[in-house]
């Protein structure tokens, strides 16, 4: 979640022209011109944890309002139901925007209650331009590439280094991509999505979405409301903030988890030897970053990569032990090697990988405008930073191309809608990438939606990750549509589940291999 005052690319500029804003009004396309769809020829693709796993793929229109002219190719996968009650395809996105959700089928439907799972299709598919989809964007291979620019542009020289990567990325972009630019947006996938119900044969949709596929999911309900069965939102964007305040607020959020994770490593100080003054481990962690910004680490870890490294213990605390380790060893060892190894295993999980960047931003970019003229961002990030210098910059680079996109950019949805049947919502009052706000509003705009809370948790993707609290209402809600109902802002609250212990590095880190390093970061 993470326009420009100049034209990078002419072409893609007169593409663009050609189109007209979706108004935030947005309906669904009229029967007439809707494409059709052929059914999936699944094949088997099972694997040694998910045996009954099938692929397929699904031709759909490059431009939605052109049905009949260039098509793409989504992938999908899918978990086939077992028993005799069948409740029809549970589609399930990990979020990103550009997160693959090949494999997020096979670990939901593991994930959730046999008796449940076996009552669906879970299908997983990776949204147009993702992974196994074609064509699959990769506008700049290697923008991650160490070492970059300091993130925080402490001098003109610095700033003007980073301005011009960001530059360069959307340049590239527009210049490799722009037949397809126009047509990478949260709406075109979404209209996507209702072509998979199609290909499905289902007369309705289910629908599991976690971060940023929150957003997809209520914009797939705001155009198709009588097409929805049930829906559940993990992890909630704020869709009236889409996206350049969006990503503003998370930098504030994203600076309070890493100071709970700071207090944590106190806490432990017989394990890393850092002290119990979570202020003064706070200064340790900074004076690290400013001497890695002098001197990287392996020639590899400077001070943008040790906070693309810590980023991600902001999502998911399993991380923690083993990020106290690294910096532990760095500060009293005099070691750099396990921060080299932690940013090798978390580092680039945060970029995403080229091809998932590439989709964060041409979605972010087209979804709304961002503001064109640099001197607004550089205003508004220092502010920032004044109060949450953790990854404010890191976050305003990741999104600085929407500056200089080549692509003009949409309007965003209004996702209000009083159509649904009973929605089911869950928000963890501490998440960092999707702020608690973000579920209480979008609870406020979905007239039947139900609020679930984990009051105290601070990770991203809450429901099956082990509190069984939650995933019973989860399992609730996909048996019978069950939901609880409190009449006021919240409608139940569960306890969230304890912070890690030192011990538990290899295990977490393992377990948040799986679910969690499926969620899309940034979103």
């Amino acid at each position: 979640m993470r326009t420009r005052a100049a034209v990078l690319c002419g072409a893609a500029v007169v593409v663009a022209g050609s189109l007209s804003a979706v108004p935030a009004g947005a309906s669904a396309p009229r029967a007439a011109d809707t494409a059709s769809v052929a059914r999936p020829a699944w094949k088997k693709c099972g694997t040694e944890d998910h045996p009954t796993l099938q692929c397929a793929t699904l031709k759909v229109p490059l431009n939605h309002a052109k049905p009949h002219e260039r098509q793409i190719t989504l992938a999908l996968t899918r978990i086939p139901h077992t028993a005799t009650t069948y409740q029809g395809p549970l589609l399930v996105n990990p979020g990103g925007p550009g997160g693959s959700g090949l494999t997020l089928a096979g670990a939901v439907a593991s994930s959730l209650p046999k008796e449940v799972a076996a009552q669906y299709d879970v299908i997983g598919f990776d949204p147009r331009g993702v992974g196994a989809s074609e064509p699959a964007l990769d506008c700049d291979p290697g923008h991650f590439a160490p070492v970059r620019p300091d993130s925080v542009p402490s001098t003109p020289a610095v700033e003007k280094a980073n301005l011009a990567r960001a530059k360069s990325f959307a340049a590239a972009c527009g210049s490799k991509y722009a037949d397809v630019l126009p047509y990478i947006d949260t709406v075109s996938a979404v209209r996507d999505m209702d072509l998979i119900r199609q290909a499905l044969g289902a007369r309705k949709l289910n629908y599991f979405g976690y971060s940023y596929g929150t957003y997809l999911g209520a914009v797939y309900a705001k155009l198709f409301p009588e097409r929805v069965r049930r829906l559940v939102l993990d992890s909630v964007v704020d869709p009236t903030e889409v996206w350049y305040d969006v990503n503003l607020n998370q930098d504030l959020a994203f600076n309070d988890r890493h100071r709970a994770f700071l207090a944590w490593v106190a806490k432990h100080d017989g394990t890393y030897r850092l002290g119990t003054d979570p202020e003064r481990i706070e200064a340790q962690w900074y004076a690290m970053r400013a001497a890695l910004a002098k001197k990287p680490a392996g020639g590899k870890v400077g001070a943008s990569e040790l906070e693309d490294t810590f980023i991600p213990g902001g999502y998911y605390n399993g991380y923690w032990p083993s990020l106290a380790e690294a910096f532990a060893a760095y500060v009293t060892d005099k070691d750099a090697d396990p921060l080299v190894e932690a940013y090798e295993n978390l580092g680039a999980v945060d970029s995403s990988g080229d091809n998932g960047y590439s989709i964060y931003t041409a979605v972010e970019c087209r979804d709304a405008a961002w503001p064109r003229d640099w001197r607004q961002w550089r205003r508004d990030n220092w502010a920032v930073h004044e109060k949450a210098p953790f990854m404010t910059w890191n976050n305003a680079w990741y999104n600085a191309p929407c500056a200089f996109w080549p692509i003009e950019p949409l309007k965003p949805v209004n996702v209000a809608n009083g159509k649904l049947p009973p929605v089911l919502l869950f928000q963890a009052t501490n998440d960092a990438a999707t702020p608690y706000e973000g579920g209480v509003t979008m609870h406020r705009l979905l007239a039947r939606s139900s609020l679930v809370v984990e009051e105290g948790g601070g990770n991203h993707g809450v429901t099956l990750s082990g509190n069984t609290c939650l995933d019973k209402h989860l399992a609730a809600y996909l048996t019978n549509g069950t939901v609880p109902r409190g009449g006021g802002e919240i409608d139940a609250v569960c306890p969230a589940l304890p912070d890690p212990k030192p011990s538990d590095a290899a295990s977490t880190t393992l377990r948040g291999a799986t679910l969690h390093g499926m969620l899309g970061f940034r979103g």
